[in-house]
């Protein structure tokens, strides 16, 4: 039930549309780069969810972004 809610709860805003460009494995975590309309974006997650997700270069994907996990950097 919680995995619902937390789906619900997600803004369309934090959702971005993109590719996976590349993905670099080592046993406990993976680094995935995915290019969206607004440039790269690389998420560190571990490799056992990229497994259970069966990603893989080129497959389509969102990008769930969080506030607590962004910051603000100028020009």
């Amino acid at each position: 039930m919680s995995e619902l809610r937390s789906r619900r709860s997600i803004d369309i805003r934090n959702r971005l549309p993109d590719t996976i460009e590349k993905i670099v494995s080592d046993k406990v975590v993976s680094e995935v780069v995915i290019r969206t309309a607004a440039g790269i974006v690389t998420s560190i997650i571990t490799t056992g969810s990229v497994k259970r997700m069966k990603l893989k270069e080129g497959d389509n994907v969102f990008a769930v972004t969080k506030a607590t996990a962004l910051s603000v950097e100028k020009e």
